[in-house]
Formats: C-alpha cells, structure tokens, sequence
C-alpha cells in the first residue's frame, strides 16, 4: 500500500479557493475533572476536502473519539478553530449547532442505534422528521436511501428482524436520507463479522466512489485501510496524516 506524507501547508483553502468540508486549527479540548483539567486535543490542525475518505485511528485515549463528537457538532472546542462547511461551531448556540448536524452530517454508529421495534422504513425516515426542510413524500425519499444500499424488499421489517449487517445498511440509509455533505462513521464494522465487515466496506467505497465526504473512526488496519488518507492520534496529538492507495474490493 503506497502512503504519502501530507504536509500541513497542502490544500489550504486560501490557495485552492476551496472550502473545507472539515478544517481545524490548533483545536483543543480540556475537560474539567473536579481541581484537575484534563486536555483530551492538544492543538491538532488539518483540513479535509470534499470528496475524500478519510480513517481516524489511535489507541483508547488518544483523542479521535473525543475530535468524531467536535466535529459532529455533538461538543465545542475549548479553543481554537473548527469549521464545518466554512460554519465556525464554536460561535454557534444549541440550537444553531442541531441545525447545522441535522443539515450537514449523517451518523453511522458501531451498534446502529435503530428503534428496534420499529420498521426499516420509519428508521430511514426519522431525520426527516426533525428537518428544517419540507419534504413532500418522506416515505418515498426512505424508501430510495433503502433501494440504495439494497434493503427496498426489507423496508416493512423490524430491526429485531433483520441481521447486524442489514442493520448497519438500515444505519447508512439514514444516515443519507437528509442528503448531506459529510458521512461520520464510528467503528461501523465493530459488531459485525469479516465478510459483513467487507459488504459494508463496499457501501461505504460505492458513497466514496459517488463523490460523498466520510469520516470513519476504527479500530481496525485492513478496514482503515479502504480509506485514501489516514489521520493517527496519539495522546491527544496528530502524529501521522498520510495518503494511501485504497484497498481494493476483493472481487475488483
């Protein structure tokens, strides 16, 4: 697999004229424990450019769950600089920054997080239901994110009745169904076994390959290793931002 060193200084927006989906600067994170402060992101700073399928690995503590939530709009930095989409988060009030996740980023979670007594269909289409923005037929948008990671003749079955992968791609159809700029992934191959693991890689390489931005947190080499750039945290620091050759499909 060829790698090649990413310089800090490469594809800044001011020279490209592009806006990155995701760019911080020297962002950190202190969480406060009783008289200590613990700083979790110690002044990391990079971009990543729309389009682009970008892994996150480090060990347990090392920052990249703690960076998933700041830029899912779930937290806010304790300073420096994250834009979303050329939106500074840190400037944004609760219900600015539910605006702006709702808008902007679909969620996929290791444990899928869907209504479990509820059907495939209504599991797609509950953002909608918090959306700003009107839409005419919500069952018939549903119904397409499903057709899309193949699970149309699934969409009246509960999640109690469908597999961990069938699960996950009920996940990732809700994740689109908003149809945002930017997928966050955190260990979307955690529950799952080899083969399903590679199914849902492919899912994730068809949204790549569509021009989709995603941002996945794993765990794992040979699954970090279907993205085209590696970010690695260590200690709450950024330590290694390399591009690779993504690995190929096993039947490509």
């Amino acid at each position: 697999m060829t790698r090649t060193n990413v310089s800090p200084t490469e594809d800044q927006p001011q020279a490209s004229g592009r806006i990155p989906v995701v760019s911080c600067r020297d962002l950190r994170k202190t969480y406060k424990l009783g008289e200590q402060r613990l700083e979790v992101l110690k002044g990391i700073s990079f971009d990543i450019m729309a389009g682009e399928f970008v892994a996150i690995m480090g060990p347990s503590g090392s920052g990249k769950s703690t960076l998933l939530n700041l830029i899912g709009a779930l937290d806010t930095p304790t300073s420096g600089r994250l834009m979303l989409a050329g939106t500074d988060i840190g400037k944004l009030d609760s219900d600015a920054l539910a605006h702006l996740r709702n808008r902007l980023i679909g969620f996929v979670f290791q444990q899928f997080n869907l209504l479990r007594r509820t059907s495939a269909l209504e599991n797609v289409k509950l953002p909608l239901i918090y959306s700003h923005d009107h839409v005419h037929d919500p069952d018939a948008v549903a119904l397409e994110r499903l057709a899309e990671v193949g699970l149309e003749d699934r969409q009246h079955h509960t999640s109690a009745q469908l597999s961990g992968g069938q699960q996950q791609r009920v996940a990732i159809a809700r994740a689109l169904v908003t149809n945002p700029q930017l997928i966050l992934a955190d260990e979307p191959t955690g529950a799952l076994d080899t083969k399903t693991s590679v199914d849902i890689m492919a899912l994730f390489s068809k949204l790549h390959g569509a021009g989709m931005t995603i941002i996945m947190v794993t765990h794992e080499p040979d699954i970090a290793a279907y993205a085209e750039r590696l970010l690695r945290f260590r200690d709450g620091l950024l330590v290694e931002d390399v591009k690779q050759v993504p690995k190929a499909m096993p039947w490509t």
